[in-house]
């Protein structure tokens, strides 16, 4: 017996030994020690804060009462259905620091905190406080990046009735097309773990109908999961030369899938999982009608084959703030996974050739969030058309965070991927809506590209009006492209910018967006580009 089992075993004793029971007031044993004593979960308690709290500094104001007072707080069932754990289950830390992450998935939801509050004869109760955010949103947006302005007008409720559903009517215009779009997303259907999403969107260009219903692996302890979906679309696409339009086509897309998935659950800290399914996936390409730019059409495709996956998870999560977000719970995955699946098309099932349909993906964390870390993702994915490899892509991403103090964080970023034999629909592009801030959008094309970004991010103690928090960031960009373009152009060579940003996350608004402000210096390109590029847009993360 180990030192530390031969510990664990001793703090079980003494806890036998305590008095019968232990209130909020007194010291509570730590969760693992209840844990190694063999608890049970007694009584669960809520407490469902609205989106302003009165009893804070600045926090009680006559338009902060208001928006309480017109906000429906997420209901209890809400909250209880998404908790791996009830009373009578075995006290267990992983469920609940699970059941923490599976609750800041909600986009309704500002941060979540479970913790034991009382323990007595063996019964642990256990208190779940979660705040709100403001989930009615109406407004009008504009966001400017890579040289490109975007306009839109949406009203949206991410949290219908306080039911964690989630409707969306909106009109956007970008440099693409303007499209009219409804969205229906619950992601506990009928108080169960099925999800449905539903898009119907009339594009200027086309049309998008996009149904899923789909029950997910929702937890490492999950054994079964499945589900279809339904996507149609038709839109006009656009080949890009040095930022500006080139040569279009107009594209269909037919893709049904269903699956079935099934697992042993988490079985010595690992996780696998199996899926089968079958796909139809039709792709249709033709010349635009009346259309102003030079034709360039892809090759039809369809591919109708069943498939086969296989997952591995190692459960290891970190949590920590300030790394993407600002004074915000964020959740990282530093564990290891592998995920792989393979299908086969042939003539006889409706395909128009016969193709073995690959995809392979793996993850792995090194360090610790609380400190250094380093995350590396990576995927391989392609075809072997007849026997010859089409659409190969070898794809990767490595971030890097260096806490150097508590308002302070190093980032870096090496992302790229190798394209061989890619469809002419499948486009590799880099410019400044996708990391090369300093350049217009779509600025190089080719198979394969590489983009590295440093940024020092700092994280301020500013917080106007208490309704989002304030940081900025010095950021560096440096990325190429090679290969020869779907218009044969031949590669430019590096490109790098430098520039500084000011970022801007709502605390009182649904999602976890992040507002970049930035300004950035194009070191290299060509004489037409602007010397200073300005951007406004809303990101995922920091």
């Amino acid at each position: 017996m180990s030192h530390t089992e031969k510990y664990t075993v001793i703090l079980a004793v003494l806890l036998t030994l305590m008095p019968a029971r232990v209130t909020a007031e007194d010291e509570l044993p730590s969760a693992e020690a209840l844990e190694a004593m063999g608890a049970v979960v007694g009584e669960v308690t809520y407490d469902r804060q609205n989106v302003f709290d009165p009893t804070q500094p600045g926090e009680n104001k006559s338009l902060f009462r208001l928006a309480n007072r017109w906000h429906i707080v997420t209901r209890e069932s809400v909250i209880r259905q998404q908790l791996l754990f009830r009373p009578g289950d075995k006290f267990s830390v992983r469920l609940i620091e699970e059941s923490e992450r599976l609750l800041r998935q909600n986009s309704y939801l500002y941060d979540v905190d479970i913790e034991p509050v009382r323990v007595e004869n063996g019964i642990v109760d256990i208190h779940v406080r979660t705040r709100d955010l403001w989930t009615l949103m109406p407004g009008f947006s504009a966001s400017r990046s890579g040289g490109e302005n975007r306009t839109g007008v949406k009203i949206s409720e991410r949290n219908l009735l306080g039911r964690g559903m989630s409707l969306q009517l909106s009109y956007n215009d970008d440099v693409d097309r303007e499209s009219t779009s409804f969205q229906f997303y619950d992601r506990n259907l009928g108080a169960s773990w099925t999800s449905m999403f539903l898009e119907l969107a009339d594009n200027s260009d086309g049309h998008t109908t996009d149904v899923r219903v789909v029950r997910p692996f929702y937890a490492l302890d999950s054994l079964r999961s499945g589900g279809v979906t339904f996507f149609e679309d038709a839109r006009e696409e656009t080949f890009y030369e040095l930022g500006h339009e080139a040569a279009e086509y107009d594209a269909e897309t037919d893709r049904y899938t269903g699956f079935v998935g099934w697992s042993g659950g988490l079985q010595k800290g690992w996780v696998r999982r199996w899926s089968a399914g079958m796909v139809h996936d039709e792709q249709h390409f033709t010349s635009v009608v009346d259309g102003v730019l030079p034709p360039l059409i892809p090759a039809d495709r369809t591919l109708i084959y069943p498939f086969f996956g296989f997952e591995l998870i190692e459960d290891k999560f970190e949590s920590a703030s300030n790394r993407d977000h600002i004074e915000r719970t964020e959740d990282f995955f530093l564990g290891t996974s592998l995920f792989a699946s393979v299908g086969y098309a042939t003539n006889e099932l409706g395909s128009d050739r016969d193709s073995l349909i690959y995809r392979v993906e793996a993850h792995k964390g090194f360090g610790s969030i609380g400190k250094k870390a380093l995350i590396l993702s990576s995927s391989v994915t392609g075809r072997f058309d007849n026997g010859d490899a089409a659409n190969n892509e070898i794809s990767f991403d490595a971030r890097y965070y260096n806490q150097i103090s508590e308002k302070r964080l190093f980032f870096m970023t090496l992302a790229g991927s190798y394209g061989h034999n890619l469809d002419l629909d499948n486009v590799v592009d880099l410019g400044g809506e996708n990391g090369l801030r300093g350049y217009p959008l779509r600025y190089q094309t080719g198979e394969s590209k590489i983009l590295i970004t440093a940024e020092q991010r700092y994280f301020t103690n500013w917080y106007p009006f208490r309704l989002a928090r304030i940081g900025g960031a010095i950021f560096a960009d440096a990325g190429r492209t090679w290969g020869n373009s779907p218009l044969g152009t031949p590669p430019i060579g590096w490109l790098k910018d430098v520039g500084l940003g000011l970022r801007l996350v709502p605390t009182r608004a649904s999602g976890r967006d992040v507002i970049h402000i930035d300004v950035a210096f194009p070191i290299d390109g060509d004489p037409s580009i602007d010397g200073v590029q300005f951007s406004i847009e809303s990101k995922r993360s920091f």
